[in-house]
């Protein structure tokens, strides 16, 4: 299909460059007489490339256009519609829980998106510090072997003290391929970490700890996130690992429309 359409964009290119005539007839002379065509580019090969190259620049900047179009809209949707995460008193959060930004991820310990994105929420944190919430949530997904048993890992730290799991969350992101070597590593860093490691040996598989990340993963699947990391800033959804501008690019746009004042 691709081929034909661009057989399609270089016959009616040629003819740009030769004459007239109708389409119908333009149909009939490429069906009967296809070597029309070839003759046409070898008679004006460089007018011929500049016909194409100006045609797909022009495809290119509509379809662009358009994107920017579906995604001003689905933005607008967005704003005007925000998703509700579930944020409950024992959740992992930074920040002030009367903070004007709010920023959900669901993510997993062994994708390499989510230890870029990582960076780009403590890039955040520190651009809009006392004014954001960072709330972390889990979505391990199923072909990373080592994605639930590290969730498993900081709840059970978390249990013990918020701080120290997130200190456990940056060094696992910091050695991600580390984690390899599964729990051996996991331990290693707990320890590190100064965990209580019986009192963890016993909250990794309780089913506090396995709830939490059911109903996280729950909810992920609720707002469609289906890979990670995905985030919720203020209601808006963002399904990949963005770069900083683009975080920021929304909070200004919510700043805009009167949603978010900072």
């Amino acid at each position: 299909m691709k081929n034909k359409n661009v057989l399609i964009l270089a016959f009616f290119t040629a003819i740009v460059v030769t004459g007239c005539t109708s389409t119908p007839s333009l149909e009939k002379q490429l069906a009967d007489n296809p070597e029309i065509l070839f003759k046409a580019i070898e008679k004006n090969p460089e007018r011929f490339m500049q016909a194409v190259q100006v045609a797909a620049s022009s495809a290119r900047d509509k379809v662009e256009a358009k994107k920017r179009e579906e995604q001003a809209k689905e933005l607008a949707a967005a704003i005007n519609n925000p998703l509700i995460p579930e944020i409950r008193k024992d959740e992992a959060v930074l920040g002030p829980s009367d903070a004007p930004i709010t920023l959900v991820t669901y993510s997993d310990f062994e994708c390499p998106y989510c230890s870029r994105g990582s960076k780009t929420v403590n890039s955040l944190l520190q651009k809009y510090e006392g004014k954001i919430r960072f709330v972390y949530k889990h979505l391990p997904l199923s072909f990373h072997p080592h994605a639930k048993i590290s969730a498993q890992y900081f709840e059970g730290i978390k249990l013990q003290n918020t701080k120290l799991a997130f200190d456990f969350h940056d060094k696992i992101f910091a050695q991600q391929t580390s984690l390899r070597n599964g729990e051996k590593f996991l331990k290693e860093v707990a320890k590190d970490l100064g965990v209580n490691m019986t009192k963890l040996a016993k909250d990794i598989n309780s089913k506090e700890v396995l709830d939490t990340i059911e109903r996280h993963q729950a909810e992920a699947e609720k707002f469609q996130m289906q890979g990670t990391p995905g985030f919720i800033l203020n209601g808006i959804p963002v399904r990949g690992a963005y770069p900083v501008e683009h975080f920021v690019a929304l909070i200004e746009k919510l700043k805009e429309t009167g949603k978010l004042t900072i």
